[in-house]
C-alpha cells in the first residue's frame, strides 16, 4: 500500500508537470531561460525536482550578503513564476526534493568596486538534496543567487532543474544605467526600484546624474543653499539620509552608486544660491536671429561656472568634498560636457580675458587644473564626458588629465569616439547616443519648433524634433558591439557601458517603460555577449527569452514595456521572418 501511494504521488506530480510545462517547440537548451544568459550552463538532461517548502539558504555572515540571502529565499518561495512557454521538463524519479542551497565565499572582505570578481559556480546535483553556490566574493554570490532564483518556477508546487552546472562571469566589469534626476525629480522609491531591477539583470553601476542647470536636488551639509534655492521645492530633495538609504540598498543588491556633479557647464541651478560664480544664468538659451554657434546653451537652461572667479572653487570644493563623503564609490563623475563659448563670453571678466588672446580652452584648463587634483587627492578616479578631450572647440590638453586617474565616457559618434579614447591610452565607458540613449525618439521638448511642421508633400517627417532619433529598439541596443573596431589591447581599456535616460521628457510615470526591457538587452551583451559559440549574433534566439524575462519582471513589479503581442510569445517562432532585409 505504501509503495502504491509513492508511485501514485510520483505519477500525479509528473502529470501536473506535464500539463504545466510541456511544449514540443522548445529544446532542452532553450529551457535555460536565465537572463542575462550565463557564460556557461550545462543541463544535458532536462530533469527537475521539487523545491522543498522548507528550502533554506546557508551562507557566511556578511553585512550586505546576509540581507540578500534573506531576500532571495523569500523571493524563491513566494514568487511562483509560471513561464509563458514552459520548457519540456520531466520530473526526476531519483532526485529528492531540494532542501538547501549552500553558499561558499572565498573572500568576504572584497569591497564593491570596479574590477571586483563577480564570478560564481552553481551546481544542482541530480541525487542530492543540497545545491552548491561557490563565489570568489559576496558580489559574485549575489549574481549566483539571482541565477538560482530564475531557475525556480511553478504555481503551487515549485520546481528546480537538477543535473545543472553553471560557471559565470561578466565580459565587462562596468554595466550601468545613467539616470538624470535634475530635469525631472524621481522619488527615492523609484530609484530603489530601479536598482532592484538592475540587480536582477546583473547590472552593477547606478550612475546618478544628480544635478544640472534645471535643478540642484542634493542637500549638502557644507552648501545647503544650493538645494534650498536651486531645487524644485522642499518635496523634491535628496537628503543625506536618502543618499545613505540608496547607497546601502545598492550594496545589498551588488550595485555601485556613482555620483555625477556636472560642471563647469550645466550649472545654471547653482546661480540661485551663488549668482556671482555662474555666467549667463537665466538668460534665453538661443537668442533670436543668432546663429547656432552663438547660442548660450545647447538646450533651455543656461549657466556655466566662471573659471576666473576664486569663489567658484571654494563652493565647488565644498560640493565635491560633501559628495565624496556621502558616496563611498571610488569613481567620481565630474561632468565636463557641452561647454558653450557664448555663455562664458557673456561675462565681462571673461570678455576681458579673451580680448587679451586668452582662449576658451585655456579657461577650461584653468578649471580642470583647479579641481581635478583635488578630486584625485580624495582617492577618487575622475570620470568625465568625452567632450573634455574631444570637443571641437573647447577642450583641454591631455597633459592635464593623466590616464591613470582619468576615465572618459563617450556619447558621440559611436565606435569612432571609443576608438579615439582608447587609442590615446584612456579607459572608456561607452554610452553612444546612437545606440544607448533611452530618451531618443520621443520628439523634442522645445515649443515653437518648426521641425514638427514639414511640408506634407515632402514625404519626410524628419526626426520630430528628437536630436538623437529614432527610438533605440532593444535590437539596436543588443546588436551593438562596444569594442567594435578595436585591437585586443584597446579593448582592454573599455570598462563597459551604460544606457542613459536623460529626463527632459521622462519622470516617474514613464521610468520603467523607458528603461526596461531595453536595458536588459545591454545587460546580456555586457555580461555574456551577443553572439553564440559560432560567433553568430544571437538576437533571434534572444527574442523569446527576453519576452519571458520581461514577463517575469512585470510580475516583480517592474512595468517593463511589451515587445510583442502575447500570441507571438505563446507561439514561438511564428512572429519571426526567414527573409533577410537589406
Amino acid at each position: 500500500m505504501t509503495t502504491n501511494l509513492v508511485i501514485s504521488s510520483r505519477c500525479s506530480l509528473f502529470l501536473i508537470l506535464f500539463f504545466l510545462l510541456v511544449s514540443a517547440s522548445l529544446t532542452a537548451t532553450s529551457a535555460q531561460w536565465v537572463w542575462p544568459k550565463p557564460r556557461t550552463l550545462s543541463w544535458p538532461i532536462p530533469l527537475a525536482t521539487i523545491l522543498s517548502p522548507n528550502f533554506t539558504i546557508s551562507s557566511p555572515y556578511h553585512q550586505h550578503l546576509s540581507p540578500a540571502v534573506k531576500r532571495y529565499r523569500l523571493q524563491i518561495l513566494t514568487e511562483h513564476h509560471r513561464p509563458l512557454v514552459p520548457p519540456p521538463v520531466n520530473l526526476s524519479n531519483s532526485s529528492p526534493p531540494l532542501q538547501a542551497l549552500t553558499i561558499t565565499v572565498k573572500d568576504l572582505a572584497a569591497p564593491l568596486q570596479h574590477s571586483v570578481d563577480e564570478s560564481y559556480a552553481l551546481a544542482i546535483p541530480t541525487a542530492s538534496s543540497t545545491a552548491n553556490l561557490t563565489a570568489e566574493t559576496v558580489w559574485g554570490a549575489m549574481r549566483g543567487l539571482e541565477t538560482f532564483s530564475q531557475l525556480v518556477w511553478g504555481s503551487k508546487s515549485l520546481f528546480v532543474p537538477v543535473g545543472l552546472d553553471a560557471w559565470d562571469s561578466p565580459l565587462f566589469e562596468h554595466r550601468g544605467i545613467m539616470l538624470d534626476t535634475s530635469r525631472n525629480y524621481y522619488p527615492v522609491d523609484d530609484i530603489l526600484r530601479t536598482i532592484k531591477a538592475m540587480s536582477a539583470n546583473k547590472l552593477n553601476v547606478f550612475h546618478w546624474h544628480i544635478t544640472d542647470s534645471h535643478s540642484f536636488p542634493l542637500m549638502l551639509p557644507s552648501e545647503p543653499a544650493l538645494a534650498d534655492k536651486g531645487s524644485y521645492g522642499n518635496d523634491m530633495l535628496y537628503s543625506p539620509a536618502d543618499v545613505a538609504t540608496i547607497v546601502r540598498f545598492g550594496l545589498e543588491h551588488g550595485v555601485r552608486v556613482l555620483p555625477e556633479i556636472d560642471s563647469p557647464a550645466h550649472t545654471g541651478s547653482w546661480a540661485e544660491a551663488y549668482p556671482d560664480i555662474v555666467t549667463c544664468a537665466n538668460m534665453f538659451w538661443w537668442p533670436a536671429e543668432s546663429e547656432w554657434a552663438d547660442r548660450l546653451a545647447s538646450e533651455p537652461g543656461t549657466g556655466q561656472l566662471n573659471p576666473l572667479n576664486p569663489n567658484t572653487y571654494q563652493v565647488l570644493k565644498n560640493v565635491i568634498g560633501d559628495a565624496v563623503a556621502l558616496f563611498p564609490e571610488w569613481f567620481f563623475h565630474a561632468g565636463g560636457d557641452e561647454i558653450i563659448p557664448g555663455c562664458w563670453k557673456a561675462d565681462p571678466d571673461i570678455q576681458s580675458f579673451l580680448s587679451k588672446n586668452g582662449t576658451h580652452s585655456q579657461l577650461l584648463e584653468k578649471f580642470v587644473n583647479s579641481t581635478f587634483p583635488y578630486i584625485v587627492s580624495l582617492n577618487r578616479t575622475v570620470v568625465y564626458w568625452e567632450d573634455i578631450l574631444l570637443d571641437a572647440n573647447v577642450k583641454v590638453d591631455p597633459s592635464f588629465l593623466p590616464p591613470e586617474h582619468t576615465i572618459l565616457q563617450t556619447w558621440n559618434n559611436g565606435p569612432d569616439n571609443t576608438k579615439l579614447i582608447v587609442s590615446s591610452g584612456y579607459r572608456a565607458i561607452v554610452s553612444s547616443s546612437e545606440f544607448y540613449y533611452l530618451d531618443c525618439g520621443h520628439g523634442g521638448f522645445l515649443g515653437n519648433d518648426s521641425q514638427y511642421d514639414p511640408p506634407p508633400t515632402s514625404g519626410d517627417s524628419g526626426n520630430g524634433g528628437s536630436w538623437c532619433g529614432p527610438f533605440k529598439t532593444w535590437q539596436t541596443i543588443y546588436n551593438y558591439d562596444i569594442a567594435y573596431g578595436l585591437t585586443p589591447e584597446e579593448t582592454k581599456l573599455v570598462l563597459g557601458g551604460e544606457v542613459a535616460l536623460w529626463s527632459e521628457q521622462a519622470d516617474p510615470t514613464v521610468l520603467d517603460v523607458r528603461i526596461w526591457p531595453r536595458a536588459s538587452a545591454m545587460a546580456e551583451t555586457l555580461w555574456s555577449g551577443n553572439r553564440d559559440e559560432s560567433g553568430k549574433k544571437r538576437y533571434a534566439e534572444a527574442m523569446d527569452r527576453l519576452n519571458e524575462w520581461r514577463h517575469r519582471m512585470v510580475n516583480k513589479g517592474i512595468r517593463a514595456e511589451p515587445l510583442q503581442p502575447l500570441w507571438c510569445i505563446k507561439n514561438p517562432g511564428m512572429c519571426n521572418t526567414v527573409h533577410p532585409f537589406a
